[in-house]
């Protein structure tokens, strides 16, 4: 194969370490950081539900790499738009990759195949490799016996799930770096009235700072009500 620049990511400037409310997740956060300083774990699998956080948890630990003066890279995947395996042509020099929602590379030969091959040239060269998917390592669903045993190597990392006041907690979180506040009131009304999954939750934050600005209000339930009736 000919040699191959990896191509460039964007960086998100709002999901660092910093930006993530960790409830009963800690332990995951700290063995994250760690591999991303290169000196945690060679390889971790991170995987749980959809709208955990498991995609900004995979930036901030290349944005932390990054910091370190390391060398990282980051990609999601998607089922409908795969694109060519050649892209990890290259990859294997960097000192961290993270690959996003690689359940949807199951099935496809091709691609188990060159992420197999990427995967030994990695390793063997004492780099560091972040998964991430829905599902834990052995219901992905990949055919390649070699690759299956890749995946279950290193170290296997569960999200756990917000309970509800978890999520007032993060509500309160995330609005205070938006810059307003929120009452423990006014997050039990949101989780009580409204889409309860994060980025559902994140979308409405944002249109509620907007409000607030505007109106020069004040997040009480009663404003709350007028502007998500409008």
């Amino acid at each position: 194969m000919a040699e191959q620049l990896p191509l460039a990511f964007e960086f998100r400037a709002n999901q660092s370490f910093s930006d993530f409310y960790p409830g009963s997740n800690q332990e995951a956060l700290t063995h994250l950081q760690a591999s991303a300083t290169g000196a945690g774990e060679a390889q971790i699998y991170l995987w749980g539900e959809s709208g955990l956080g498991k995609s900004h948890l995979l930036q901030a630990c290349c944005q932390q790499a990054n910091q370190q003066g390391l060398s990282a890279f980051y990609f999601a995947f998607a089922a409908e738009n795969l694109p060519d395996p050649a892209l990890l042509i290259g990859l294997e020099k960097l000192d961290l990759v993270c690959l996003d929602n690689i359940d949807a590379l199951a099935g496809h030969s091709d691609w188990e195949l060159a992420l197999f091959n990427f995967y030994n040239q990695h390793r063997s060269l004492a780099h560091h490799l972040i998964l991430a998917a829905n599902n834990p390592p052995d219901q992905l669903g990949i055919k390649l016996p070699d690759l299956k045993t890749r995946l279950n190597w290193g170290l296997t990392l569960k999200l756990q799930p917000l309970q509800d006041q978890d999520k007032i907690a993060v509500l309160m979180f995330k609005a205070g770096q938006l810059g307003f506040d929120i009452s423990p009131q006014v997050g039990r009304f949101l989780l009580t009235h409204f889409d309860r999954d994060l980025p559902s939750l994140w979308a409405l934050l944002d249109k509620l700072d907007k409000a607030s600005l505007a109106a020069q209000r004040k997040l009480t339930i009663p404003f709350l009500k007028q502007v998500l009736r409008d």
